[in-house]
């Protein structure tokens, strides 16, 4: 008998085993061993390894099915007929509580164990995909999914093409496969899941989950259908180790975009503020791509977020913009700490590039991503005063030595140039022109105003006496200095024309002698600034 089963004629070897269980039972019905209980036990067993040896056989074909290029329908079908002589021959189970060894006579349950046996078929053929090690190959769970996708697809084909018509209608054969596979998937997946991903894994795993397991690439195949039902399959992850898988994604996509708003200043630092590189001006705008960048980046996680599931896509953008609150003050000290080290020529224009760009980047955030901006504006508008802050100390410093020369000598006698100060206040007024409305407007006029400001605080502070010739050439001086910063200024974009009189006043004032003229001027003065009084 076992020479037949290792030969895998089983029909021959049960009909042998099925014909010696029958004749022990007829001996113990007859009392045969009453005297001898120990035969009976021994052919009990025998008879018990026999039918425990065609079982493990029948797992041994059914395992083998997909592992064969062609399926052997001949095996199939006797091992089918094998299963329903078994059941015709062992119809009832009979109550062995009492029996110790005697298990002759029941249902050996081959239909169970084929099923059994199915199951740890698709184990072993899921953890026989391909999988190399990271040091391999840093894509190597993509790669992996994809051998998983294929292998898969193929032997679900091969069930329902030819190992299905082996079998009488009430196996359920492409059921019990795709519900084996499911299982050994889902706990292949729960494996995969609990090893220390990073980004790129953990969404090549939700994605596989989300977009491919269920779609028309896999299970939802034309050629499957309609065989091959998903209707009523479990989730291959509980809720609880999906919102886990979602949870480490978006942590570890935290680290990413970091990294990301690292690297964009970074190349800031490298390629622009280091090698004195001007920005672009676009439509009379000076352009930065930090707005472009920055959005982008966002979009492109989001996108990638929202194949998987709206609130995964919601969660990314509220991280996205935790990171960027953080970002841009970081951004803008390091700016800050960078020109306090050198007097760049490309602080101005930079200055002026980055609060464009800024406001895109609100406006972008507002329209395209419809979000709430009211934390951002309030952290732009810190580093936008800190700028500023920063522009007008710049500014001052290179001002101030100039306002200190009014009134010298050299200044008197024209040695120094009369559009020097005005050079001087251009070299950053000019860059404002470039800057979005109104914020470049603004700070132009509040340049002008600490222009005309300083400039008259150094006129009117006590000196000595000054003799007529003199104070007329201060006076024709200051004009020509107030004509020259006025008209630069206005060109410029300042729509602070309520200062421009202002030197020119105190110039009459300085050039004359005449009491009554004097009054007249002074008259001026507190008619078009009143609150000079």
């Amino acid at each position: 008998i076992n020479e037949l089963i290792q030969k895998r004629q089983l029909l021959e070897a049960f009909a042998s085993i099925k014909y010696l269980e029958d004749e022990v039972i007829a001996e113990r019905d007859a009392d045969r061993y009453k005297d001898n209980p120990q035969e009976f036990a021994r052919k009990s067993k025998d008879v018990n390894l026999l039918y425990n040896s065609i079982t493990s056989t029948i797992q041994s074909i059914v395992v083998g099915t997909l592992e064969h290029p062609t399926v052997e329908e001949t095996m199939l079908a006797s091992l089918v007929t094998l299963i329903a002589n078994e059941e015709a021959a062992h119809p009832n189970p009979r109550d062995t509580s009492g029996s110790g060894s005697d298990v002759l006579g029941t249902p050996r349950k081959w239909r169970e164990e084929w099923r059994e046996a199915v199951n740890e078929s698709a184990r072993k053929r899921v953890l026989s995909v391909p999988m190399a090690s990271k040091e391999e190959d840093n894509s190597w769970l993509d790669l992996h999914l994809g051998f998983l996708r294929k292998q898969l697809s193929e032997d679900l084909l091969k069930v329902k093409f030819a190992v299905k018509k082996c079998y009488p209608e009430d196996y359920r054969v492409c059921d019990v496969y795709v519900e084996a596979f499911h299982k050994a998937i889902a706990s292949h997946l729960q494996d995969l899941s609990q090893r220390p991903l990073e980004f790129n894994e953990f969404y090549a795993l939700l994605d596989w989950l989300a977009n491919t397991y269920l779609s028309e690439l896999l299970l939802g195949h034309p050629d499957l259908k309609p065989e091959v039902k998903t209707e009523n399959l479990s989730l291959l992850l509980t809720p609880a180790d999906w919102d886990k898988l979602k949870n480490d994604y978006i942590n570890s996509i935290k680290g990413k975009i970091k990294s990301y708003f690292g690297n964009i200043l970074k190349l800031e630092i490298t390629e622009k503020w280091e090698k004195q590189v001007q920005p672009e001006v676009r439509e009379n705008l000076y352009n930065s791509s930090l707005s472009f960048d920055i959005q982008t980046i966002i979009a492109e996680h989001m996108k990638a977020s929202r194949a998987i599931s709206r609130s995964l896509e919601m969660k990314t953008l509220d991280l996205c913009l935790v990171e960027l609150h953080e970002f841009i003050p970081r951004f803008g000290e390091e700016f800050m700490e960078w020109n306090a080290s050198q007097d760049s020529p490309i602080f101005a224009p930079y200055f002026a590039a980055y609060i464009n760009s800024f406001h895109d980047l609100v406006s972008g955030l507002q329209t395209v991503f419809k979000v709430n901006t009211e934390k951002l504006q309030n952290v732009l508008a810190a580093l936008t005063k800190n700028f500023r802050n920063d522009f007008f100390h710049k500014l001052r410093t290179k001002t101030e030595p100039l306002f200190k020369k009014i009134l010298t000598k050299d200044w008197i006698l024209a040695t120094e140039k009369p559009d020097s100060l005005a050079s001087a206040v251009s070299q950053f007024s000019e860059h404002l022109q470039h800057m979005k409305e109104p914020v470049g407007q603004e700070l132009l006029c509040d340049v002008h105003k600490y222009v005309v400001r300083e400039y008259i605080t150094q006129v009117i502070k006590p000196r000595q006496k000054m003799k007529g010739e003199k104070r007329k050439q201060v006076s024709e001086r200051m004009n020509q200095e107030a004509k020259i910063l006025n008209n630069m200024l206005i060109d410029q974009g300042s729509t602070s024309d309520w200062l421009l009189p202002a030197i020119h006043h105190i110039a009459n004032i300085v050039g004359e002698k005449k009491k009554d003229k004097l009054k007249a001027y002074v008259m001026e003065l507190c008619q078009d600034y009143p609150d000079i009084r």
